[in-house]
């Protein structure tokens, strides 16, 4: 069970590097696409100081074997209009004021907060505080997050970018196994 889930998260991470993904046209041009938004985002990222990190970042190509199930399809074909970055590594100083920093450089200008921002304190000895936001833009949405774990002694940010319209094109079946709610038919599948 725990093989498959680092499976899919595996699939998850990868991109296929493809300017049309999720049924849309080979070719197809548009005027804030996947290219843009990971520019914007990693302009803001390395504008807020933040460290590199040694894992791919979402929609970056890994050299993942192809997937075998049908979660791991989905993934890939997610993943093909995903794009952002990731830090999951040793704390790094003042982390929250990079987030935070990130979401009103580049990555934040023209996208407008969807939902409720969320916080909440980790730990018992005030570790930090996780932070969790959603960003609309263009047909992206942003989705930020830090979550500082001093138990475990690493930091975790990441700024994940989906496209809208790839999005919408998932049933509400796909969508429920991509989030790990749904089982695959069987085995055999």
């Amino acid at each position: 069970m725990q093989g498959e889930g680092r499976a899919a998260s595996a699939a998850l991470a990868m991109a296929i590097p493809l300017a049309a993904g999720c049924g849309a046209a080979a070719g197809e041009a548009a005027g804030f696409g996947r290219d843009a938004v990971r520019s914007e985002i990693r302009t803001a990222v390395d504008g807020a100081g933040m460290p590199e990190s040694e894992l791919p970042g979402p929609g970056e190509e890994t050299g993942t074997a192809s997937p075998a199930t049908e979660r791991e399809r989905l993934a890939v074909r997610a993943a093909a209009r995903s794009t952002g970055r990731q830090y999951v590594g040793p704390p790094v100083d003042g982390a929250r004021g990079k987030c935070d920093r990130t979401l009103t450089g580049p990555a934040g200008v023209g996208r407008k907060e969807s939902g409720k921002r969320f916080e909440q304190p980790v730990g018992e000895k005030g570790d930090g505080t996780a932070v969790r936001v959603v960003l609309e833009k263009e047909g992206w949405t942003l989705r930020a997050r830090h979550n500082p774990s001093r138990a475990l002694g690493v930091d975790i940010l990441s700024f994940t970018a989906t496209e809208d319209a790839c999005v919408q094109q998932f049933t509400e079946q796909e969508a429920a196994l991509l989030s790990g709610d749904g089982a695959e038919e069987d085995a055999g599948h």
